[in-house]
Order: structure tokens, then C-alpha cells, then sequence
């Protein structure tokens, strides 16, 4: 399609094959929608550049000399570029020198990303590239819907395919085998396969003895969990818990693949890391045509956890507690290693500590709706609203920036330069095709001016995203994701550079672990974790379990998709999935408004009575605002390692709407 005289064709490329889902295809239609962003907003009213930053820094300012540097926060989002998102953690440590920045990827891939740590010392969603997947003959997929979340990345599952998914989804019906265990229990159902590779003679104790550790740890306590007792707690029966071990194992080519809803739980790094568990005994990772890997949820959600946007992470993957780790980019960014703050709240704890006495009483806020996008959503926007500074920057309105003081209109996809980081940790350029509406700036041009205006020199910030991913590579440089060695030049010329790339003579690492993993001693762990359960389980007053999710429209908080008139018409409201005999136990039928209601709040959806559903659970998708929000029902419960909430299980009623 032609866009004010820009020509926009599909790409041929390994992970998509030249294909777009319906959000890709429609994505165009946000450069010219009449609701775009293009000047300033203070309080409301369109204002000047000079005035709305001038605004923003002295406000800034004076909120950090009357409540000290972490008066002021930062909310980052996984979409930004690599530029932006390396930009963003360094003007909070440098410019802002708080602790308080986070991002919403930690309502993403974080559970993983610790899972991932722990087990292979690297956190890479994807340690192989997605084209390895079209020679599988197995594929165990946990916690995913990609035939509507990423239709794209269907095209390398070709046969073979198990699905572990409370729901019968578009992904479900393609499979081979479906496995429909309650919401919260996938960590005993990962430990009753484990249990039956083992128990089968299944289990590969030659890759176990002189490529893991920890297995006996791990073994201990899957040797309880036999598949009868599974059954009992998931509803999955050991006869399939049994099929599954069995044809992963005689499998040639295996892989396992999990994504969110593995990871949303309280428990979620523990369940991440029970099938992780599952793919070592089974020799998985590290073997030719086999392996383990994760789905990403957002458009950078590799490359934006990796340089800075995370409260305990500088670039490269650094740990901000590690003093080394300080002192090396302490000494690119040209600061006192001293001056860098420590850690600060993960993304759920620093947004309902907005506007306490000891919490921030500012906040800017870049690439992010957490009003629709966090969990207990209504209790958030009282946080919001009780800030004395709330800066958002975006490119079309959303239900943050319905809060802000201030609005900062800001370049999107098609606008900019820059970088991103697919699932597989290959390094993709992408160049501006359309010049951005007259006064419409680049978060980086924003970081810069606010920068200056701080008293931090301009040349901390630069504008050309060049410049900012040179800085990044050096600042990367022996880190964990090494990007020292990749060069606009190398991209520009076509190069697949899958980090890590320690030099520009380097090649890239396209599969990791193919001879050792990055523990100090090349070997992977098995990590000992037990079942526990949902943190809020169904009772009497509320006796359903409610699991949220994507359609295929629609896409995270829906600020964008819901302004495309094609896939408004796709999916106009939200609903609730329902077994017909529970909506008839509420006093439902179809197309019914229905009350779905938590201990944290309520909304309104449209019934959908579907026969596949499980009667214990409803589904919500959660894309919609205000009274349809699905977040306002679901559990702040974190994970103490990930810090991720439980976004996929809590425990609800349903009733007619109108009923009190």
C-alpha cells in the first residue's frame, strides 16, 4: 500500500517467510489515523515544545528537592527500540539519578528470563534460530496461542504439534494432542511428565552426567508427583501425561517451548523452570535439531530487558548490584561508578508505590499503558492520579495519557531508525520510511532536552540512533549480551548477528550451548521446584478461576489496534468464554452482558458459551478499558525472583450484569 508516497511491501525474512498477521497488515493505518498525536499537551492544551519541557524539568526539579532523587520514576516498555530503551535506563541513572526505573516487560518475559538464568547462566528467548523448528517432529508448546498471537510463526510447526492450554485455542486445534489442565497447575504437570521420563527408562543419563548438575535435587521431588497424583491435581490424565514423555523421547527432533501462560503465576519462574527441568532430562538443549525456548510477547521484548530499562539491570545484561559491572559503564557513560543508584521496585511495586509518602511523586512514562496493562488496573490509576507529575510520552492517545500532565508526542515505527532484537537474539535494523509530522520529536530528542535541561550535557544524549547503538555496544561490551562486536555497517549489509557478538570480526551466535552452557563450569542446572498452586484459588464466594489473554485483532492494551477501523469490526468488545452449563448456572445464555467479578473488581463482557472450555475456568482477553478492563480483576501476586504478577489465574464469580 502507498502511505503519503512511501511504499510499503512485505519482506521476505527467516522467522515470518514474507507473512504478516492481521495487526501487521493493518499497522499502516496508524501514520495517517486522525487521533495522532502532533503537538505538546499541557493539561490538556496544545502548548510549545519549550513550554511543555520547560514545565516537565522544573517540576522535576522541584519534586527531587523536596523528596530526593527517587521522588522521581521512570516506566519504560517493551517496544521500544534498543537505542530508546539503553537511552531511557541511562538519563535515569545519569540524568534523574533514581533507582526507580522499570518497565512492562516485566509483565512479560521476566519469569523466563530468571528460569533461563538460573538454568543456562543466559537468558535468550530463543538459544536457536525459529527456521531450526521446521525440522521438528515434536513440539511440546506451553502457555502459547501463536496461531493468533504471532499467525507468522506457525508456518515452522509443521507436524508433531502438543499444546498445554486451558483452553481449546486456534493453536490447540492444530494439535496433535491437547493437554487442558486447571489454571496454575502446569508446574505438576511439567513434574508428572518428568516423573514418567524417568520412571520409563526415558531419560538421558549420559547428557545428564557430563552436561548438568542438580539433578538428583530435581528428582527428589518429581519422584512424588507420579502421573496418577498429577491427575488428581490438573486434570490431565496420566495416560497423555505418559504419551507426552513417550513421544518427546522418541522423538529425533524435540523441542519445548513455553510463553505467558507459563510464566504469569506467582509461581511462574518455578513453572518455567520445572520444563526446563523436563527438556535437560530429556537431553534437549544444546543437542542439533532439539531444545528449549520461549515465546516473546512484545515487539523488542528480547532486546528491551537487556540494556538498562529493568530496576537491577545496566546494558549488556549487567547486574546493577555487581560493582565491576558499575564500574565498566560507569566508566562509558564518563560518571562516578558511586553516583550510579542502586536497584529499585519492580514494575508492579514501583506503580502502587506512586504518590505514597515514601514512594515517587513523579513519574514519565515512555511506550507504556499500565492504566489497561497492570494487574488490580483500577487500583493503578488511583496511584496514577495521585502523582504530582505524570508525563507520558506516546504517539496516539491511551488511558494514561487521559491522566497526564503532560503529553509528549513522539515518532512511531515507520518514523525512526533503530534497532530491535527478535525472539532468537539476531539484531534487526530498521530504517524510517515517512518524516514524522512537523512537530513531532523522537523519544530520543525528548531524553536529550530533558537531559540538558537537568544540567547533564547534551553530548550524554545524543539524537542519532547511530550514535546512541555505538554507545550501546561499547557499553555492552563482555556482558552477557554482547553486542559490541554488531555495527550499523554489519546490519545495513544483511548480516544475521544473533547475539552474542564479542568483536567485529565475530560471526554471531546464532544456536548457543551447542558445547558448553554459561555457567563458570559449561554446565546447566537443574532446579529443584515443587508444585504450590495458584496464590488465589476458587472458594465459594468465588468459584471460578479466570484466565486472561490476546486475540487475534487486538494486541497488549489495544491502544493502538483499538483505533484501526478493520480490526475494531474484528473484535469490538470484550467477552468472556464460558462453558454453556456455567453461564446456565449463573443465569446466562449467549450474547448475554455478564458481571465477572474478583476480590479486586468487576467488569462487563459479553458472553461467549463455548463447549471446549473447562467448567471450572472463564477466559477474558485483555485489550479493552475502563468497564471491560480484564485487569481490574486480576491478582498483583509477584513472583519473588521475577517479580512478575499472577495475570493468569484468579478466582471470580459471573452473574448478569445489573445484578447487585
Amino acid at each position: 500500500m502507498t502511505l503519503d508516497g512511501a511504499q510499503v511491501t512485505p519482506r521476505e525474512f527467516p522467522t515470518n517467510r514474507g507473512g504478516l498477521c492481521q495487526k501487521g497488515w493493518t499497522s499502516g493505518a496508524l501514520l495517517t489515523n486522525p487521533m495522532r498525536l502532533t503537538k505538546p499537551l499541557l493539561h490538556g492544551n496544545p502548548v510549545s515544545w519549550d513550554t511543555a519541557l520547560d514545565f516537565v524539568a522544573e517540576r522535576i526539579q522541584g519534586i527531587q528537592e523536596e523528596h530526593g532523587r527517587d521522588g522521581m520514576a521512570v516506566f519504560g516498555g517493551g517496544g521500544l527500540t534498543n537505542e530508546k530503551a539503553y537511552a531511557l535506563g541511562k538519563f535515569a541513572r545519569v540524568a534523574l539519578r533514581t533507582s526507580q526505573i522499570d518497565y512492562n516487560g516485566r509483565f512479560c518475559m521476566s519469569s523466563a528470563a530468571a528460569a533461563g538464568n538460573k538454568a543456562f547462566g543466559v537468558d535468550r528467548g530463543m538459544p536457536f534460530p525459529v527456521t531450526d523448528l521446521d525440522d521438528a517432529d515434536v513440539i511440546l508448546l506451553v502457555g502459547a496461542n501463536p496461531a493468533e498471537t504471532m499467525p507468522p510463526f506457525m508456518q515452522h510447526v509443521k507436524s508433531g504439534l502438543i499444546v498445554v492450554d486451558p483452553r481449546r485455542t486456534a493453536t490447540a486445534e492444530r494439535a496433535m494432542l491437547h493437554l487442558k489442565p486447571a489454571p496454575g497447575t502446569d508446574l505438576a504437570l511439567a513434574l508428572g511428565i518428568l516423573h514418567s521420563v524417568f520412571s520409563e527408562g526415558y531419560a538421558e543419563h549420559s547428557y545428564i552426567e557430563h552436561r548438568t548438575q542438580g539433578f538428583a535435587d530435581a528428582w527428589r521431588i518429581a519422584a512424588k508427583w507420579w502421573p496418577e497424583r498429577v491427575e488428581r491435581v490438573t486434570g490431565v490424565s496420566a495416560t497423555d501425561q505418559r504419551a507426552v514423555a513417550r513421544m518427546l523421547a522418541k522423538a529425533k527432533n524435540a523441542y519445548i517451548l513455553t510463553a505467558r501462560g507459563t510464566e504469569q503465576h506467582a509461581s511462574g519462574t518455578d513453572t518455567v523452570s520445572a520444563w526446563i527441568n523436563l527438556a535437560l532430562a530429556l537431553g534437549l538443549p544444546g543437542r542439533p535439531g532439539s531444545g528449549y525456548g520461549c515465546l516473546t510477547g512484545q515487539g523488542n521484548g528480547q532486546g528491551g530487558r537487556e540494556h538498562g530499562q529493568k530496576a537491577d539491570q545496566l546494558p549488556g545484561y549487567r547486574r546493577i548490584d555487581d560493582p565491576q559491572a558499575r564500574e565498566y559503564v560507569a566508566g562509558v557513560w564518563g560518571v562516578d561508578p558511586d553516583s550510579l543508584p542502586g536497584p529499585g521496585r519492580s514494575a508492579y511495586e514501583l506503580l502502587d508505590a506512586l504518590g505514597r509518602p515514601d514512594g515517587p511523586k513523579g513519574l514519565l512514562v515512555f511506550g507504556s499503558n499500565p492504566v489497561v496493562s497492570a494487574p488490580r488496573a483500577r487500583h493503578v490509576t488511583d496511584r496514577l492520579k495521585a502523582l504530582d507529575l505524570l508525563v507520558v510520552a506516546d504517539f496516539v492517545p491511551n488511558e494514561t495519557t487521559a491522566l497526564a500532565d503532560v503529553v509528549l508526542p513522539v515518532t512511531q515505527w515507520a518514523e525512526e531508525e533503530g534497532t530491535l532484537t527478535n525472539l532468537e537474539g539476531r539484531v534487526l535494523h530498521r530504517r524510517p520510511a515517512l518524516l514524522p509530522p512537523p512537530e513531532v520529536r523522537s523519544d530520543l530528542e525528548v531524553l536529550q532536552e530533558l537531559a540538558t535541561r537537568l544540567g547533564t550535557p547534551a553530548k550524554a544524549f545524543p539524537t542519532i540512533p547511530e550514535e546512541v547503538f555505538d554507545e550501546l555496544a561499547r557499553a555492552s561490551r563482555g556482558g552477557i549480551a554482547d553486542y559490541s562486536g554488531i555495527t550499523y555497517a554489519r546490519l545495513r549489509d544483511g548480516e544475521a548477528l544473533h547475539w552474542p557478538v564479542p568483536s567485529t570480526q565475530h560471526p554471531g551466535t546464532p544456536r548457543l550451548f551447542t558445547e558448553a552452557f554459561a555457567h563458570p563450569d559449561g554446565r546447566a542446572r537443574f532446579v529443584p521446584v515443587d508444585h504450590k498452586g495458584p496464590a488465589e484459588a476458587p472458594d465459594e464466594d468465588f468459584p471460578l478461576y479466570a484466565t486472561t489473554g490476546r486475540v487475534l485483532a487486538h494486541y497488549q492494551s489495544g491502544a493502538q489496534t483499538r483505533r484501526i477501523d478493520e480490526l475494531v469490526k474484528a473484535a469490538p468488545e470484550s467477552y468472556v468464554e464460558v462453558h454453556p452449563d456455567t453461564a446456565e448456572r449463573a443465569g446466562l445464555t449467549e450474547g448475554d452482558m455478564a458481571k465477572v467479578e474478583s476480590r479486586r473488581g468487576e467488569v462487563q463482557a459479553r458472553v461467549r458459551c463455548v463447549s471446549s472450555m473447562r467448567p471450572d475456568t472463564v477466559f477474558l482477553p485483555f485489550h479493552f478499558p475502563g468497564a471491560n478492563s480484564a485487569n481490574r480483576l486480576t491478582n498483583p501476586a509477584l513472583d519473588p525472583v521475577s517479580r512478575m504478577p499472577e495475570f493468569k489465574v484468579c478466582a471470580v464469580r459471573l452473574a448478569p450484569w445489573g445484578d447487585s
